[in-house]
């Protein structure tokens, strides 16, 4: 105690990266410090009511995000509300654990946090910096600097992250102190590693071998196997939700913004008279400076015309492409030998008669050789969405990007003639070849990303705070209809979901639906695509489905089950007939035939097999030469015939067991620990109220 205030009083800026030293066990700050410090007392939440305030939440969120970008690893937007949800995920654990810590009476002293700084070896982020040139640890300047009085308040800050990291090495003590290696699971262990068969004969008694055809099933049966599983036919109560979505993508407003934006970047370049491209890039671009070397495939329509009529060193008006807003700078073109062709197409599918599909295709062909107009008709009879939207234009493409049939017809056609219809697995294509080309072009360019605005954003929850109004008012249906909302059905899901159909992840969802009654709307809720607003549209009881519900979904199990009797009482027949000779097996029973494994153990595969758990163990617990009893497996049953196998080695076992012993006991503190904190959340009263202060 005495060591500890002599070092404090000597001793405030430790300048060494303290930090965060562990992950799993952080203790949280006292809710009434942040409070008496001026924090934010709104809260975010709270686990076994222990409020946790917004301003602790948004210090671990900061925390986490300042990490990420100092390792350069920064969260885009689009992941920001799974990212927030693992930091929260943390401070639960954080709290649950601190109570845990609390409960066990687990104590650190502070003779033990003096003991282990100055210890024969501190704790690697106290020694980082001091470490010399050659690796050494240098003793003397560590001491001095604990000493010195200018570093005080970082040494109280170091003694606290050891205080903590002792913590939790004597909380893991206590909960692991349970755990054992047995020597029989590290013998298993090292015969799964190390004990092999090196050949085997087998032969499947499949249960395909049985039509249906021979197999009855009766009532009585279906009965039997609905009482042996009725568990299988217990159903929790079920949800069903129907949902309005508000997008999060951009606006057209927004994609307008941002190309007025860049042409006001083009409009000061040029200004400016300066040849110096890569300075603007690196102002005004999301993307670092290249020089790209591009096919036409890479560009849109827009970015082609203009590309098409540039000249070199042309910077050209901002248009769309696949990483949003683009100018390009038109640096020249380069043969190559990568022939692309562009080319429209009208698909007829012929999905339910070829013949009437070739037909049809055939009169489009006749009416576009006697002067019709090949957009129109693309648009009104075209079976490929994409395309037919665009009077079937496919764009550039090269080869290997079409299937075969389509491919050779599109690059030996002459140019701007229609062809007659090409069969392809998709249907009966017309296909009119565009243009060829070989060139790529060099370009260099400012990209600008498309994202949702602040004012869209706020635009689309207006929407979806209006309509939840009006449908609470009103009726939700009707009123989705007369705004010309697309309406969508979830399917059913259970409390415990961990997804909702057609939504996906989102808690609170869940909760909502099974804490309000039928035709319930909700207030807004933010997901991932953006806002929604649901109704609840159908509640299922639970219990047990009668047995005249599920007989025709029990019949197939029923009667493979019956199958695999079959099976089994012909594979018994056969290995008494066998007289241990499984390479008779042709001769008793066409239909079968006798196999080789070669070598395997219970981490490899059986080429040919797989990998069947049954089988493979069977055949390493087995004597040599003897015909096994039937093992059954998925498709039926095996007979199976160890030809050779691999002798147990004991100097092997001697020298691996230690090794074994130690990998075992770390999984299993692994599991144990994982499967703790698990446990720790599912008992846990945890309130989240997030969505007060994040999104809407």
């Amino acid at each position: 105690m005495a060591m500890m205030a002599k070092m404090r009083s000597l001793a405030p800026v430790f300048i060494i990266g303290v930090g965060v030293l562990f992950v799993l066990f952080m203790v949280i700050s006292d809710s009434n410090v942040m409070e008496a410090l001026g924090g934010r007392s709104n809260n975010v939440g709270s686990v076994n009511g222990v409020d946790i305030t917004y301003k602790e939440f948004q210090a671990a969120l900061d925390q986490q995000l300042e990490q990420r970008r100092q390792s350069d690893q920064e969260i885009d937007d689009a992941l920001m509300d799974q990212f927030r949800d693992q930091v929260w995920d943390f401070v639960v654990s954080q709290i649950l654990i601190k109570d845990q810590i609390k409960k066990l009476d687990v104590i650190v002293s502070d003779e033990e946090v003096t003991d282990i700084i100055l210890g024969d070896d501190p704790p690697d982020f106290l020694k980082q910096g001091f470490i010399d040139s050659l690796g050494n640890f240098n003793r003397e300047l560590y001491e001095n600097a604990l000493f010195d009085p200018q570093n005080e308040q970082a040494l109280i800050g170091a003694e606290e992250s050891v205080r903590q990291f002792r913590l939790n090495e004597k909380l893991q003590s206590k909960i692991l102190a349970s755990i054992n290696v047995t020597e029989d699971e590290i013998l298993r262990k090292f015969m799964e590693q190390n004990l092999y068969v090196n050949d085997a004969e087998y032969s499947l008694i499949s249960t395909s071998l049985f039509p249906d055809s021979t197999v009855h099933v009766t009532d009585q049966d279906l009965k039997f196997f609905y009482e042996k599983d009725i568990e299988t036919y217990k159903v929790k109560e079920q949800r069903k939700l129907k949902f309005a979505v508000f997008s999060n993508q951009p606006s057209k407003k927004d994609s307008q913004l941002i190309l007025a934006d860049l042409q006001y970047v083009k409009s000061n370049f040029e200004k400016e008279d300066t040849t110096d491209f890569q300075h603007y890039v690196g102002i005004y671009s999301s993307q670092p400076y290249s020089r790209d070397t591009l096919a036409l495939s890479s560009f849109k329509p827009d970015a082609i015309d203009l590309l098409n009529t540039a000249k070199i060193g042309d910077v050209m008006d901002p248009v769309y492409a696949t990483e949003g807003a683009v100018i390009y700078r038109f640096i020249g073109t380069v043969a190559t030998g990568d022939l692309m062709v562009k080319a429209s197409h009208i698909l007829i599918k012929n999905e339910e008669d070829d013949k009437k599909a070739l037909s049809e295709a055939n009169r489009i062909y006749d009416e576009l050789i006697a002067g019709g107009d090949f957009e129109k008709l693309a648009i009104q009879y075209s079976s490929d969405p994409g395309s037919a939207v665009r009077g079937g234009d496919l764009g550039w493409f090269g080869k290997g990007a079409m299937v075969k049939e389509f491919e050779n017809a599109a690059f030996t056609g002459k140019i701007g003639k229609i062809q007659k219809p090409v069969k392809t697995t998709f249907g009966y294509h017309i296909i009119k070849v565009v243009d060829r080309s070989n060139n790529k072009y060099i370009v260099e360019k400012i990209v600008n990303p498309i994202k949702q605005s602040a004012t869209t954003k706020d635009e689309r929850f207006n929407s979806a705070d209006d309509f939840s109004y009006l449908a609470n008012k009103t009726d939700f249906d009707s009123e989705a209809k007369l705004l010309n909302y697309d309406i969508q059905e979830t399917g059913y899901f259970a409390e415990d979901a961990f997804s909702i159909p057609g939504i996906g992840v989102n808690k609170r969802l869940v909760k909502f639906a099974f804490e309000n009654g039928l035709n319930s709307v909700s207030e807004v809720y933010k997901v991932q695509t953006g806002f929604i607003v649901v109704k609840i549209s159908e509640i299922k009881k639970g219990g047990i489905k009668p047995f005249e519900e599920v007989k025709d979904q029990i019949k197939p199990a029923a009667l493979r089950e019956k199958k695999f009797e079959k099976a089994k009482v012909l594979a018994d027949d056969l290995r008494t007939k066998l007289n241990n000779d499984l390479k008779k097996i042709n001769e008793l029973d066409s239909r079968l035939t006798a196999k080789n494994t070669g070598r395997f153990n219970s981490q490899t595969s059986i080429p040919g097999i797989g990998k069947i758990y049954q089988f493979i163990e069977t055949a390493l617990g087995s004597e040599p030469n003897v015909i096994l009893n039937p093992v059954k497996a998925s498709a039926g049953y095996y007979l199976i015939k160890v030809i050779s196998k691999t002798q147990f080695d004991s100097t092997a076992f001697s020298t691996q067991s230690s090794l074994l012993r130690n990998n075992l006991l770390q999984q299993k503190k692994g599991v144990l620990i994982s499967q703790w904190i698990n446990d720790l959340k599912a008992s846990a009263d945890i309130v989240d109220n997030r969505y007060l202060f994040y999104g809407y």
